[in-house]
């Protein structure tokens, strides 16, 4: 694999395709190796990959990939289980609001309910924990639909701001939107996985 360091020292732009390929092989490369070892601290380094590479890495491996392909879906997952370590209060609110609005999605996501921080928090872990030691189709659904549960959070949450602060009301829609977008997108992604065709 490309270290970040040298490719920051290549002259000029990488090529889109090279970033492209960059992108999916090492992807295929980290999902490939967790699902082939029995040691249970790579799968802990890879759930916890942003914590100790940093976001910006992440985000230059696999940020500019395609949404619906691994590279697209492994980017989502960490920015999912970054938000939900970073902003608990936030994701906690959105989630308690959904919830209620979709039930089905609560069972898909497997979050006891009533749900305190440390579960979404699990939830977070275990999903990425699917992706290198269990189904990945299971865990592209399970993220799919918590991200459901927290757009239909963010639409309500919008509502009831509409009238005291409507530029915030604009934002929390415009969230619930890209949630929801997200949520498609993982679930497409697992669709895939399912017939073997996920890029």
């Amino acid at each position: 694999m490309l270290d970040p360091r040298d490719a920051e020292a290549l002259p000029g732009e990488v090529d889109p395709a090279l970033r492209d390929e960059i992108a999916h092989a090492t992807a295929h490369a980290l999902v490939n190796r967790a699902r082939t070892t029995e040691d249970p601290t790579v799968v802990e380094r890879l759930i916890h990959l942003v914590e100790n590479e940093g976001l910006d890495t992440v985000a230059g491996l696999w940020a500019d990939a395609a949404a619906v392909s691994l590279p697209g879906s492994l980017w989502r997952l960490y920015v999912l289980r970054e938000w939900v370590r970073r902003d608990m209060a936030t994701v906690m609110l959105r989630y308690r609001l959904g919830v209620e609005a979709a039930p089905v999605q609560e069972a898909v996501a497997g979050v006891p309910s009533p749900p305190e921080p440390a579960d979404l928090q699990i939830l977070a872990d275990a999903v990425l924990s699917g992706v290198f030691t269990g189904d990945l189709a299971v865990a592209l659904e399970r993220a799919g639909a918590f991200c459901r549960i927290l757009s239909t959070g963010a639409a309500f949450d919008a509502d009831s701001r509409e009238v005291a602060d409507p530029t915030g009301a604009t934002r929390m829609t415009r969230s619930a939107s890209s949630l929801l977008r997200t949520a498609e997108e993982l679930e497409r992604a697992g669709g895939l996985w399912r017939t073997g065709s996920l890029e």
